[in-house]
């Protein structure tokens, strides 16, 4: 077995040849697993710095290379081999050393080491070869074993033999340690320096075990087997080498994945040495081929190269419910992100599969709101792979559940990928279904539009087993991939909207990305891209509904579209689709005559709407379903299948059928815009669109140049049925997701009327806790509240898990009507800091005496762990970066205020967050109720609390059930009882609490003056205890209740 040396100077002399041969030579090493995706990526990163060698600048990139090529050398000499023979430039002091190693490459398997005189000849050869390659030198080693760190500056490598005692007895070989240290030069002149190690054998044990060396990080030191003997000075820790683990292969070769026959790394051989067969080659470059003609284009044949935006990624987390009511809500949800986080969590597609951490992922949920461009993405990662891109994958297979036929079960694995699957088709598919089957790991499956499944009963039970002979449902074998009962080790990528019904597949992905829309900035490259002038930018920006309404890209797509037209601008949803679908109607009108009527076509959105189903009845008109493909009104998929290309256009058409429609009564109308108390679970977001509208068509005014309704519809019924119906609403009862709904509806109307009937029916305080809040909707919120000022009212708002923006944030603070607010705590330092830099020192005043946390209710990390900074700053009364802050020279009223804090975090985050929630407890002067039911707090968490419980001088009710708080807790406490002068209610119900406890609870008991309320059930004191409390509550004269 070569030593590890050798193939590190092999490396080293790699990494100077051409960039174009290194990057080749590169990526063969990945597609055969030899190199992660991450070490890739570092070289294709890093290059070279200031003119350097790679080598010289990033040692740590080369060891890793090394030792990744040494435990495969048998797979990549051949490669190493085939790459210097290209180059014909290489240094002539390097000469000597390549016409070594390429020798010992062909000939070291027959060499025998019969003992350690000849181990030692081959060493010293070794370290003279790497002595001419360094204007250095190596320091000779001794035969006694002693030696030396080397002052070569090309490489630190130590060399010496081990006594039979000190080792199991494997032909007297030579072990070499390997310094992985970043420094060049020995910081110990005669002495190996206390760092990272990896010591590595240069030759064959056969026929002992042979011992691989770790991947060379910190706190690697040497195999096991030397773990149990002493270190020669200067060795890492006994603990760092106790933590290592011994792994065995075959002794002929050092590949941790067995022995591999070839020795060259071609583009006709895949991970595992397998050779592709012709006929599969040829398929995936068929693939590829289609992929590349039906991914390339977007909107109007717009050029998916020239024209695409990146679409921002956000990571995701889930979190369990827990709390109070922790048995009742098991299932997970995501972690809502502040601003600042949703910043920070953003990823680029290049990182989709991997995500913020190396590892990859094997089963990836992407979602996002219609129109945000999720499909878009996928064709873009289609084209990516199709144009060389996407190494890891050597197969995609992109499905669209639009045109999937969930019901039949008469489909097999082969069938789904081969069939069902955009690819053209497959002229050997038992031969390309087989090699598929043999390399799951290099196949990427994609289920588009995966929320268009309309039973997800059972989606993930009842797995399909069987790759082969057996057939299934879609929603079987769907199981069986997610289950890697079928193809192990496959990614699976599915991309949906926000739908519930999801829940329990969406909670088992290994990633959760979720697609947000444009920024203003993306605004402005969209716009440049399909448009070679600022005007047009200009128009968007001059509407500020609509500029927020771009962040959205099929929005943005559609504004442009309009310009492009020279159609006016709209100042509603309503008119914006309105405006799109009437100029597509109108040319080909143009184009031909009997295109003209919209009857048939809006017939046909509201069958499918009602049925949940996009597809396009194929009996329609040839000449319009071919330019509704053509302008996008429609979207053809493969197989060809035509569906409405968006739900904002079918929705549309939908809503004008109701109004139109002479067959459909009020009733029927109102039925379809009635907000529900409670979010609609069935329709969704079609259904929120079909309302929004609804209003519109209704209640605007028609425009010119639209050709969607009839002048002569009389549309007065149906809009008076409607306004009674919203004049009837109970605002108070609907939940934050239907408020924001009602916003949105009354903006489309553009009615005076209805606004104002909205702003007087609403309570004083408006919730919109938990609903993610873009652009758009801050916009209709502030636009609809400006005008409360008029009947003079006022709101407070709770804006709480919203993920609004700070630009967002601070637009509704502003406005007259918002007397208080409550959002995260992050982003409303944020927010103070921003107005605080650009002198904006009035409008820091309000948003600072607006700002409340009453009552306080912590379900989540991060609504604690800001907490300190806000206390700190209302400490310290100014910002990090500033002086005294005017704004703040009474500190924060929304710490004095507080009065209610709920801690309901659970059992498994309390213990760690309670410590954060103990450092701000002390300056909450005015908390007059705290409870920490089920925190999980112990006696530790306990005596904490006791130490800041005489500050507390306003507390009325505390609440310590369920906590684990034993004797040793509970004597704590009651010594800082006694000092909280208000207390009325305490609870210390379900801990473990014993006799002894009991009597440290009674002697205080007297003490504690203002206490009205006991509740000590369910602990572990007996009669004795009890007695001893009984005693003790005789001298209370306040108490009330006993529990």
């Amino acid at each position: 077995m070569i030593p590890f040396e050798e193939v590190l100077l092999q490396v080293r002399k790699t990494l100077q040849i051409s960039p174009d041969l290194l990057n080749g030579l590169l990526r063969e090493l990945l597609r055969a697993r030899v190199i992660s995706s991450q070490l890739y990526q570092s070289f294709n990163e890093q290059g070279s710095a200031g003119g350097q060698p790679l080598w010289e600048v990033h040692e740590d990139l080369v060891r890793r290379l090394s030792l990744a090529v040494w435990e495969n050398w048998d797979l990549c000499k051949g490669s190493l081999e085939s790459a210097l023979g290209k180059h014909e430039d290489l240094l002539d002091s390097r000469d000597t050393a390549a016409d070594c190693m390429t020798q010992r490459c062909k000939h070291g398997k027959k060499r025998k080491r019969k003992d350690a005189d000849n181990s030692k000849k081959q060493h010293y050869k070794c370290t003279k070869q790497a002595k001419s390659l360094s204007s250095g030198r190596m320091t000779s080693i001794s035969s006694a074993g002693a030696f030396q760190l080397s002052t070569n500056s090309l490489q630190h490598v130590i060399s010496f033999p081990f006594s039979s005692p000190l080792l199991p007895s494997c032909g007297g070989s030579t072990f070499h340690i390997i310094h992985t240290s970043p420094f060049k030069t020995p910081l110990i002149g005669t002495v190996v320096p206390t760092m990272p190690y990896v010591l590595v054998s240069p030759q064959s044990m056969s026929p002992c075990t042979q011992i691989i060396p770790l991947s060379p990080v910190d706190g690697t030191v040497a195999p096991p087997e030397l773990t149990g003997f002493r270190l020669p000075v200067g060795s890492s820790s006994d603990k760092s080498c106790k933590a290592l683990t011994s792994v065995t292969v075959d002794a002929s070769s050092p590949n941790l994945k067995g022995n591999l026959q070839t020795n060259t790394i071609s583009n006709a051989t895949k991970p595992g040495n397998k050779v592709i067969p012709g006929c599969v080659k040829n398929y995936t470059d068929q693939v590829k081929s289609l992929l590349r003609d039906v991914c390339s284009s977007m909107h109007e044949r717009m050029e998916m190269d020239s024209h695409y935006v990146d679409a921002h990624l956000v990571q995701r987390t889930l979190h369990i419910k827990s709390g109070k009511n922790a048995n009742k809500c098991l299932e997970k949800e995501l972690v809502v992100l502040s601003d600042s986080d949703r910043k920070s969590a953003k990823l680029d597609r290049s990182r989709l599969f991997h995500n913020n951490d190396s590892s990859p992922k094997q089963s990836i949920a992407l979602f996002g709101k219609s129109g945000l461009g999720k499909t878009t993405l996928i064709q873009r990662l289609c084209l990516d792979w199709a144009c060389g891109g996407l190494l890891q994958f050597h197969f995609v297979f992109l499905l669209n559940c639009k045109h999937l036929d969930f019901t039949q079960s008469n489909y097999s694995l082969k069938a789904l990928l081969l069939d069902l699957s955009t690819s053209p088709p497959c002229e050997d598919p038992g031969a390309v279904f087989k090699h598929i089957l043999s390399i799951p790991k290099d196949v990427l499956i994609i289920f588009d539009s995966f929320d268009s499944i309309k039973d997800f009963e059972g989606l993930v039970q009842s797995p399909a087993k069987s790759p082969t002979n057996a057939k299934y449902t879609i929603k079987q074998l769907f199981s069986g991939l997610f289950h890697k009962e079928l193809l192990s080790g496959c990614t699976l990528l599915i991309a949906s909207r926000p739908k519930d019904v999801l829940n329990q597949v969406v909670r088992k992905m290994d990633s959760l990305l979720e697609i947000v829309g444009f920024s203003p900035e993306d605004i402005e490259l969209y716009a440049s891209k399909y448009f070679n002038h600022e005007s047009a930018l200009n128009q968007i920006k001059n509407q500020r509904y609509l500029f927020s309404l771009c962040s959205n890209p099929l929005h943005c797509w559609s504004t442009c579209f309009l310009i492009k037209h020279k159609v006016d601008l709209p100042s509603t949803l309503t008119g914006l689709y309105q405006k799109v679908t009437s100029k597509h109607l109108e040319l080909a009108s143009k184009e031909n005559s009997s295109l003209c009527t919209t009857t048939k076509l809006c017939r046909m959105a509201w069958d499918g709407l009602k049925d949940q189903n996009t597809r396009v009845n194929p009996d329609l008109s040839k000449d319009l379903l071919e330019y509704g493909v053509k302008h996008g009104v429609f979207a053809q998929y493969h197989p060809p299948e035509v569906h409405f290309a968006d739900i904002f256009t079918q929705s549309l058409l939908s809503a004008l059928h109701l109004v139109k429609s002479k067959e459909l009564s009020e009733k029927t109308v109102v039925a379809n815009i009635t907000v529900q108390p409670k979010k609609r679970k069935l329709h969704g977001e079609s259904q929120d669109l079909l309302q929004r509208f609804l209003l519109g068509l209704l209640f605007q005014k028609e425009e010119d140049g639209v050709i969607m309704l009839d002048s002569s519809l009389n549309k007065k019924a149906k809009s008076k049925a409607v306004e009674t119906h919203l004049k009837s609403l109970n605002t108070s009862d609907l939940v934050p997701a239907r408020l924001l709904e009602l916003f949105h509806c009354v903006y489309e109307s553009r009615s005076t009327k209805l606004a104002m009937v909205l702003l007087k029916n609403l309570p004083d305080h408006l919730s919109f806790c938990g609903v993610q809040l873009c652009p758009t909707d801050v916009y209709v919120i502030c636009h609809l509240l400006q005008n409360a000022n008029g009947i003079k009212k006022n709101f407070s708002i709770n804006l709480q898990d919203t993920g609004i923006s700070i630009g967002g944030l601070k637009e509704l603070v502003g406005l007259g009507c918002v007397r208080s607010f409550w959002a995260h705590t992050e982003d409303t330092i944020s927010l103070w800091e921003d107005l605080h830099q650009s002198n904006n020192e009035l409008n820091l005043k309000n948003a600072v005496e607006k700002f409340t946390l009453n009552p306080l209710t912590v379900k989540q990390g991060y609504h604690i762990e800001s907490l300190p900074a806000l206390v700190e700053l209302h400490r310290e009364k100014k910002f990090t970066s500033s002086e005294f802050v005017p704004a703040l020279h009474q500190g924060v009223p929304a710490i004095r205020h507080l009065q209610k804090l709920e801690f309901e975090v659970g059992i498994q985050s309390g213990p760690v967050l309670f410590s954060k929630l103990i450092e701000a407890l002390p300056f909450l002067l005015a908390l007059k109720y705290l409870d920490l039911e089920k925190s999980n707090i112990g006696d530790d968490g306990a005596e904490k609390l006791s130490g800041v419980l005489h500050g507390l001088t306003c507390l009325r009710m505390l609440n310590l059930g369920q906590n684990g708080i034993g004797d040793a807790g509970v004597e704590k406490l009651a010594k800082a009882l006694a000092s909280v002068p208000s207390l009325q209610i305490l609870s210390l119900y379900g801990n473990a609490i014993t006799d002894t406890g009991a009597e440290h609870l009674a002697v205080v008991l007297p003490d504690i003056t203002s206490l009205q309320d006991l509740d000590v059930k369910y602990n572990k004191f007996t009669d004795i205890g009890a007695k001893m409390l009984c005693a003790a509550l005789r001298k209370c004269p306040g108490m009330k209740s006993l529990g």
